[in-house]
């Protein structure tokens, strides 16, 4: 086990462990350096870890936490943020650079939110706010020590199991660089007690990475609670996560406990954090900043410790910019960031998946060991996957259950995967003779113009807005393709003619492909029959 320096400098202190024994064998032994330059943090941040078994140095500033790391071995570092001269930033950078590996851990004040941002971007492995109880420096120490042995190899049978040949991380699965940062920065996030922000299209797998964080962290024989943020009313959802007291509204006959106090000393998991209500926001916040609450109607307060792991499907800095979204709430979630790519992006893991769906769902419907021919599989794909992994699981489920034999083939893809106007942004093939560039993107020009006017009932006005340019500049684009005026309206009131009756097909414009689609031409780009979307 690591041992500290055996000759500290004058602003160095080393504790003795002495006799009384330690609350928690784990931490017996280990060498934590503590730099403060509060006495007073200093004495108590001591006293707590030598009563746990640690072997503690202190230093009272920077410079003597700098030297002292750099004269000792270390399991774990407790480094306070603000301090003169050599600030905790500072140190940290140094920290980092000398040994990449060794846990530091900022004790911050409240109110530092952006400095506790930029120090987890630094390398911090996690942060103690100020007032801490001495649960919290436990359990965050803990985990450091715990994380260190894993990098450093003391401790090989705790470590995530990620190799260069890894597809799998948890129930995530992939092959290609996109997902093996994600499985590292899981591995790397899921010890520590900081919040965790997963952010990715809806069905790319963000619950995944939610559970991945917990069965890889300490709490993971603890609970891991589900909160589906937008499927509640506000108070609903209130009484849901913090519980209410008898009486505390109509219907409450009964004290109940909330879905943070049975997540206590587990993890709890906001699916779409977006859309939890501003005034829920504010109590939300409070429990990430103090980890304590009220239950509904109650004045007692209740404490819990609880790892929270958010995610969402939205930009919540534009939420914030339109007063949607609480600032502080969102650099309280966005101390770490997991983003999930989209399907689409990842496509080099669709086999992977595939192969995994057919052996889950033909297990669950005793169909044996299946297939996909060659032909299936390359639909599967080629297509653009609007709904990612969520999607092609349903996709799979469908062609197993549908499946008469071990093979199946392309005729139990779905239409939407394998037609040409398909809910996804379709592909193209250019056959070897090459395609008129400039007349096919004419013809898409066109179609799209007559879409927009299809869908604005013939008017101008409309047409403009949905395809976003100025009526003017629709209007010389009707002129120059040649679109019927029947098809138009300038304005709110008819014009000449009358617009397509709803259901019947627009006239082809002057440039217009043939109404048959081909996979070189427009009709593999854009869809413009009725009910279909033309870009995905």
């Amino acid at each position: 086990m690591s041992a500290v320096a055996s000759n500290p400098g004058p602003d160095v202190a080393v504790a003795d462990p002495g006799a009384d024994p330690p609350r928690d064998s784990r931490l017996a032994g280990t060498a934590v350096l503590v730099v403060d330059d509060e006495e007073i943090m200093r004495d108590v941040l001591e006293s707590l870890l030598v009563s746990e078994g640690c072997r503690v140095q202190l230093a009272a500033d920077g410079v003597a936490g700098i030297e002292a790391a750099r004269d000792g071995r270390f399991d774990a570092v407790l480094l306070d943020v603000m301090m003169p001269g050599v600030n905790g930033m500072d140190v940290l950078k140094t920290l980092r650079q000398r040994d990449p590996n060794l846990p530091v851990i900022m004790v911050t004040a409240y109110g530092t939110t952006q400095t506790v941002r930029d120090a987890m971007k630094g390398g911090a492995f996690d942060f103690i706010e100020k007032p801490f109880t001495n649960e919290d420096v436990v359990q965050v120490v803990l985990n450091a020590v715990e994380h260190h042995r894993q990098v450093t190899g003391d401790d090989d049978a705790s470590r995530p199991a990620i190799d260069a040949n890894a597809t799998r991380f948890g129930k995530l699965l992939g092959t290609g660089d996109r997902m093996r940062g994600v499985f590292e920065l899981v591995a790397r996030a899921a010890p520590s007690r900081a919040t965790i922000l997963v952010t990715g299209e809806s069905g790319t797998g963000k619950e995944l990475v939610a559970q991945a964080v917990h069965e890889h962290s300490p709490r993971s024989d603890r609970p891991f609670v589900t909160v589906n943020s937008g499927s509640l009313p506000p108070d609903l959802l209130e009484s849901n996560l913090f519980g209410h007291v008898k009486g505390a509204f109509t219907g409450a006959v009964a004290p109940k406990k909330g879905l943070f106090e049975l997540a206590d000393r587990g993890s709890i998991f906001f699916d779409e954090i977006g859309a939890v209500p501003l005034e829920t926001q504010a109590k939300l916040l409070r429990v990430i900043q103090e980890r304590e609450f009220m239950r509904l109607g109650g004045i007692d307060t209740v404490r819990v410790d609880v790892r929270i792991i958010a995610a969402t499907n939205q930009d919540l800095w534009a939420m914030v910019s339109a007063g949607q979204f609480r600032e502080d709430l969102y650099y309280r979630l966005h101390v770490i960031t997991v983003d999930l790519p989209p399907l689409r992006e990842r496509r080099g893991d669709i086999p992977l998946l595939v192969q995994h769906f057919l052996e889950r769902f033909g297990e669950e419907n005793d169909k044996g060991e299946l297939e996909l021919t060659p032909e299936a599989l390359d639909l599967l794909v080629q297509y653009h996957w609007p709904g990612n992994v969520r999607e092609l699981e349903n996709v799979i489920e469908r062609a197993v259950v549908l499946a008469t034999s071990s093979v199946i083939d392309a005729d139990l893809v779905p239409d939407t995967v394998r037609m040409p106007y398909s809910r996804g942004r379709p592909e193209f093939d250019i056959p070897p003779e090459g395609v008129p560039f400039r007349e096919v993107i004419d013809d898409m020009e066109a179609r799209l113009i007559v879409r927009a006017l299809e869908l604005a009932g013939g008017v101008q006005k409309k047409a403009a807005e949905l395809l976003h340019m100025k009526p003017t500049t629709l209007n010389e684009m009707i002129k120059r393709h040649g679109i019927p005026a029947g098809r138009t309206r300038s304005g709110g009131n008819a014009g000449s003619g009358s617009p397509t009756a709803p259901g019947s097909a627009p006239p082809a414009p002057r440039s217009a492909a043939p109404s048959t689609p081909t996979t070189s031409g427009l009709g593999r780009l854009v869809d413009v029959r009725p009910g279909r979307s033309g870009t995905g």
